[in-house]
């Protein structure tokens, strides 16, 4: 493939954009290369900047659960947009999205819309430290949880790609308020219970995390995580920036069975705007301003676009639950595929997957974790991107992501995909 004014459009983009990217991720520096500029998408198509036509297995990380440009979704934003695009004033459209995203997950009586997963999850704790009176939180190495300050201490996803988890600028005070641990070691996590007894407001875990690429809690994790967290009056923190209406209605809570005290929203509530929120009991999110103390703000939070593209994508997933069936079989079929070519290679791998999440590691053990996850091949992984991409499947430049599966992704699309991939898995 030619990629000529991809690559022209990077050069320029570097002399006025750090890195010529918005996201670190973007920038390929995991994988090598220059990055390739979309120019459109459609269904489950992207096309980029040279005229080439991908297979896109990343869905803009997620929020593309429809496909792209879902007319149904185009067609209301378009219609909102010729009234106006902001008006810094309540509109009818935060209301109707709050209650269709209030009856979808279950467990929770109120929310918040934000302009990102990184806001909603930075409020949440502000939340829950307020709320509690406490001032530490406990999270997981590998998990990421946006790039307010005390999540970049052993991020995952594009921090870990640089290979830099700890940024610089993360003060010494916000490091000792934020205690990480191993994901899957609930003995560790019971120690550090044990060490700060009446310490730790919240406990801030992706129930199926997807930044370390996609890792599964095993042996009842979970189960024992919120036990161990109302013991200890310990607020639980679900991160459904990811998993939030993509696992199910209900999220990965519904999926699991578990439910937490405050969960963050982001990706698929927006339907591909810039969105986030958290949600929780009315008892928590009382004490937010202004009806309470806790302060939190936003001047395009609850946008009239954003909003009318979260409630379209919501209704349309409220109204067709089979998506979700449609969705898991699909990721089982990939990976079924991609098992049986892989066998045949003689390469070291693990596939782990929940939903319509999946990720491919090149190591010969289970990853669980963060650590396991970094034993991958790198350079298996390079190879194994850059084949793909030559044979215009986009997937995740980076080992530590996962791939999200969307509806407009035919059979015919993966029984492609995976002739490509026994293609390329030749020469990885």
């Amino acid at each position: 493939m030619i990629y000529k004014r991809s690559s022209k459009l990077f050069r320029e983009a570097k002399k006025v954009i750090p890195g010529g990217v918005n996201s670190p991720v973007r920038a390929f520096k995991s994988v090598g290369g220059n990055p390739i500029f979309a120019s459109k998408a459609n269904g489950a198509y992207v096309y980029d900047e040279d005229g080439n036509k991908f297979i896109d297995y990343i869905s803009s990380w997620g929020p593309m659960i429809l496909g792209h440009a879902h007319p149904m979704v185009v067609e209301n934003i378009s219609r909102v947009a010729s009234k106006g695009t902001s008006y810094g004033m309540p509109t009818e459209l935060e209301t109707k999205l709050a209650k269709l995203a209030i009856s979808m997950a279950n467990n929770i009586d109120k929310i918040r819309f934000v302009n990102s997963g990184t806001e909603a999850c930075m409020s949440a704790i502000r939340l829950a430290r307020g709320f509690t009176k406490r001032n530490k939180i406990v999270k997981f190495s590998g998990c990421y949880h946006g790039h307010s300050d005390s999540f970049l201490i052993d991020a995952g996803s594009g921090a870990v790609t640089f290979g830099e988890p700890n940024s610089p600028g993360v003060t010494p005070g916000t490091v000792n308020d934020t205690i990480n641990t191993p994901y899957n070691d609930f003995e560790r996590l019971e120690s550090i219970f044990n060490s700060n007894i009446d310490e730790i407001a919240a406990v801030i875990i992706e129930p199926i995390a997807g930044n370390m690429g996609c890792i599964v809690p095993e042996n009842d994790f979970l189960l024992k995580l919120r036990k161990t967290c109302d013991q200890n009056d310990t607020l639980l923190i679900f991160d459904e920036v990811m998993t939030g209406f993509r696992l199910a209605k209900g999220g990965a809570q519904e999926r699991l069975g578990i439910n937490a005290d405050i969960i963050t929203y982001g990706k698929v509530i927006g339907g591909g705007l810039p969105v986030g929120a958290f949600a929780s009991s009315n008892e928590i999110m009382k004490e937010l301003s202004p009806e309470g103390k806790i302060y939190q703000a936003g001047t395009l939070s609850g946008n009239p676009l954003a909003m009318v593209a979260g409630l379209t994508t919501l209704s349309v997933l409220n109204e067709n639950p089979e998506i979700y069936k449609s969705l898991d079989n699909k990721t089982d079929y990939l990976k079924k595929g991609m098992i049986k070519v892989l066998k045949k290679t003689k390469l070291p791998f693990q596939i782990n997957s929940f939903g319509s999440m999946i990720s491919l590691h090149f190591c010969d053990k289970p990853v669980i974790d963060f650590k396991s996850a970094m034993k991958g091949n790198n350079m298996f992984f390079k190879n194994y991107f850059h084949g793909m991409l030559k044979e215009g499947i986009y997937l995740p430049p980076s080992p530590f992501e996962s791939y999200f599966l969307n509806d407009a992704l035919s059979y015919e699309d993966i029984d492609y995909t995976l002739r490509a991939f026994e293609k390329i898995s030749k020469n990885i």
